[in-house]
């Protein structure tokens, strides 16, 4: 999970760098997505590790 949350933050920065925006847009989009990414992994592997 922490891996999938550190690449969006960090490819949001990436990229807020090279739009050059006041506002950090690409790295809470990037963070949101990642979370979501992370919890559907996490409730996905839990569920097959139920069967």
């Amino acid at each position: 999970m922490i891996a999938i949350i550190l690449a969006g933050v960090f490819g949001g920065l990436e990229l807020d760098k090279i739009v050059d925006s006041s506002f950090p847009v690409f790295t809470l989009v990037l963070t949101v997505l990642a979370v979501v990414f992370s919890i559907y992994f996490a409730i996905k592997d839990l569920l097959r590790f139920n069967k």
